[in-house]
Formats: structure tokens, sequence, C-alpha cells
């Protein structure tokens, strides 16, 4: 099986899917992660933004992921990027890896370049093409999800839990190697709230730890 894991940012794939990813790799399952956008100047600097990139690298290879593929589409400024462009960007990724199910983030996210990578994804993973991926799943990121305006359209609502018991301590170990983004609890983007997080949603289904997904499409 071939799992895509679509990351608007570096770390994004962790946070949200590392205990999946751990599984699916240690189950000898194929997986991609693909970053969708680099920060440029004058917003970061670049030692900032490649010493990200390194860490990321460390992360996937930690986790056993195939490819970490970087899209290089500009951070925080997404809506100049001409919306055809942006499309066929997506369509190329999945039609080169041909995955069977994909990950992608919650389009209710605070983060618009979160928005607008979901509606990019989704356009290319319209079920006319040749090859179309089976399951879709939205995965929540601290620090971003939930944090919107509260209304239901922006509400995540996991309806789908992977049982990570035996993946939370290596998607704790991947995350450790953003030293570029973590911040001390209560921050989000923490350790602890990561851990916490993934054991409030274990304990939602009798699990130890669990990462939550809201189903998007699945084609049987």
């Amino acid at each position: 099986m071939k799992t895509l894991v679509i990351a608007p940012h570096p770390d994004d794939e962790i946070i949200g899917v590392g205990g999946t990813i751990a599984k699916r790799t240690n189950d000898g399952n194929d997986v991609y992660v693909c970053v969708v956008t680099k920060g440029t100047a004058p917003i970061f600097e670049s030692d900032f933004i490649e010493k990200g990139r390194e860490e990321c690298r460390k992360a996937d290879r930690f986790l056993g992921v195939k490819e970490t593929i970087f899209l290089d589409f500009p951070a925080a400024m997404l809506e100049t990027v001409p919306r055809y462009q942006f499309n066929k960007a997506f369509e190329e990724v999945i039609s080169n890896i041909k995955p069977d199910e994909v990950f992608i983030p919650h389009r209710g996210d605070m983060q618009l370049d979160h928005q607008l990578v979901v509606d990019a994804a989704m356009v290319a993973m319209r079920p006319k093409y040749e090859h179309t991926p089976k399951r879709i799943y939205a995965y929540e990121t601290l620090s971003e999800t939930g944090w919107n305006i509260p209304n239901s359209s922006n509400e995540f609502i996991p309806t789908v839990y992977e049982d990570i018991t035996f993946t939370l301590d290596k998607k704790i170990e991947a995350m450790r190697f953003f030293e570029t983004q973590l911040s001390c609890f209560p921050a989000a983007r923490s350790l602890i709230a990561i851990e916490s997080l993934a054991k409030y949603r274990g304990a939602t289904v009798n699990f130890l730890a669990a990462e939550a997904f809201s189903l998007i499409r699945e084609i049987k």
C-alpha cells in the first residue's frame, strides 16, 4: 500500500499523522510526504528555513518515509500563486505516486495555507482521473485546528481513529527533531500537548493513544 501525507509546512505531517506514518512503515508500506510551502524573505530568514527543512528530512527518515517531496510554494503567500499552477502541482504528485490513501489537513484550520492546500489537493483527487486514491482523510494540526471562528464548517469532527499505542513514542521522538518549531507547554506546538492529544483521542475509543481523522471519501 502507498500512503501520501500532504503537509502545508514542515512538521505538520508529524503533528497530525506521525504515529500512523510509523505504523504504515512498520508494516512494510511505502509512505510519501509532500511538503507544499517554503518560507521566503522577507518573512523568513534563509538559515531558519534551511534548518527547518533539514529537521523535516531527519524526522521523516526516522519514521521510515520513502520520500519527502518539497514543492517550494511561498509560505504565507499561497494566495498569490495562480490557481491553475497550484492545482497542477498536486495533480502531478498524485499521478506520480498513485497513493492508495491520502492524508490532508482539516479545511477548517486557522491557517489559510492549510485551506488552500486542501482545496488544491481535492481538485487533484477528483474521481475522474486514471488514478483515484481509495481513501482520503483529514488530520488535525495542533496550533491550527480548532483555533478558527467556531462554526459547523470549521469544526474538526473525527470519524476514524488509528491506534498508535505502540508508535506514540516514535512520533514524539520524530517531533523532537523540530527544534525550530517546538515550544514549551502550554504552547499547542509542544511535546506535552501532542502527547496529551494522542492520549485523549485514544481514551475516546479505549486505546492508550490514537490519532483522529475525518474520513472525506472512501471508495470500495
